[in-house]
């Protein structure tokens, strides 16, 4: 998912972004059949114990231990990512690392305490919050770090590593856009809950460190009449003198398409979204979204990649499949200075030059959160598109 040029990073990975880029394209020419039916595919190199019972000895490469449900509700979701990550391996040969797939269906602690007992020096996933907790408790004492698809600032740091997307930096990026573009004067319309705090708090902060103010912040609870009230709170803002210049909606598209009529019947003009809105594709049928901002991860590679999975699997990836691709890339380059059976050199996670991959540039900082390089869309009749790029680079 990264666009145009690497950014600088250390002489390891250095052109990492054109290798993604090459990978990607390369495969998408050669997997996608030019006639007659789809071929069959292939058994996944990435080794299911649950399957295979106990791993193969394998003197070569170190083991790494992909955790995500493979049963239970979100059992689609892991396949996805799973999937993804099999696909990174097959691109890049894989030669110094084994990548075993553990269920967390049946419980994350169960299957850490597996992954760690079978030797494995470095866990990815899982995927929800409390999971991570749980894998956490088990692979700290054990030396293991964890690189886990969560966006839960919560549960990062003290050897775990969250590659999920950021809602801060989303809010951040979209509402310094706005300010850019002359907009000084915010409003907010949040969800109760963990997440609606964060991007409060996060609007509040960007809007007065970028010189701006908000001068509305209303919450609701994500029924149709409390939407409504909010909405309507934020009008009486207006009313009384205090108009707003734009509107951050922090929720998914369901609430953003409920609320941007009633905004925009009060005189909204500009709209601001947060990184859910990504996955969103109908969002652009709804006449009262158009011309709204998000900020999230490029795109560009992660449609390749989407070409190229449907390709293989036959269907459609789910969009955090992304982060099971990169998590797998970026173990197979930092594995070129991993010496079998030594520990995982954690350290080198934490470079300040960072990273390329398909959800572009990223790097980990000291808290063990990921900070994206992130673009700004606009919703149009089409879809969204890219009105202010992701930044190729870290400022330092």
């Amino acid at each position: 998912m990264a666009e145009g040029s690497p950014f600088p990073q250390p002489r390891r990975f250095l052109r990492a972004g054109a290798v993604v880029a090459a990978l990607l394209l390369g495969a998408c020419q050669t997997m996608v059949p030019k006639s007659g039916p789809p071929k069959a595919v292939p058994p996944p190199i990435a080794d299911r114990p649950a399957d295979t019972g106990a791993l193969p000895q394998d003197e070569a490469r170190n083991r790494v231990a992909l955790l995500v449900p493979m049963t239970g509700p979100n059992a689609a979701v892991g396949q996805s990512i799973a999937n993804a990550a099999n696909l990174a391996l097959l691109d890049t040969g894989g030669a110094r690392v084994r990548v075993t797939t553990y269920d967390t269906g049946p419980g994350a602690a169960a299957a850490a305490a597996r992954a760690l007992a079978d030797g494995n020096r470095l866990i990815l996933g899982p995927l929800l919050a409390d999971e991570v907790r749980a894998t956490a408790a088990a692979a700290r004492p054990a030396g293991v770090p964890v690189i886990a698809f969560s966006n839960d600032a919560a549960v990062a740091g003290n050897g775990t590593f969250l590659m999920g997307f950021s809602p801060a930096q989303s809010v951040d990026r979209v509402v310094r856009y706005a300010r850019s573009r002359g907009m000084t004067r915010f409003a907010g319309l949040m969800p109760t809950g963990a997440y609606g705090r964060n991007a409060s708090n996060v609007l509040l902060r960007t809007a007065e460190a970028a010189g701006g103010s908000v001068v509305s912040m209303q919450t609701y609870d994500r029924t149709p009449a409390s939407l409504a009230a909010a909405v309507g709170r934020i009008g009486q803002t207006r009313a009384a003198g205090q108009p707003y210049e734009a509107v951050l909606i922090a929720d998914g598209g369901r609430i953003a398409t409920q609320a941007a009529p009633l905004l925009r019947r009060q005189g909204a003009t500009q709209l601001l979204g947060t990184e859910l809105w990504n996955a969103e594709g109908a969002l652009a049928n709804n006449p009262a979204m158009q011309g709204a901002w998000f900020a999230s991860v490029p795109d560009a590679m992660y449609r390749q990649l989407g070409t190229k999975y449907r390709a293989r699997f036959g269907k459609a990836p789910y969009r955090l499949a992304s982060l099971g691709y990169d998590a797998v890339l970026l173990t197979v380059r930092i594995a070129a200075d991993w010496k079998t059976g030594a520990p995982f050199p954690a350290k080198a996670l934490t470079d300040k030059g960072g990273f390329s991959g398909v959800d572009g540039a990223f790097r980990f900082r000291a808290d063990g959160i990921a900070e994206r390089s992130l673009a700004v869309h606009q919703i149009g009749p089409g879809g969204a598109t890219v009105i202010a790029p992701a930044p190729r680079g870290f400022g330092g």
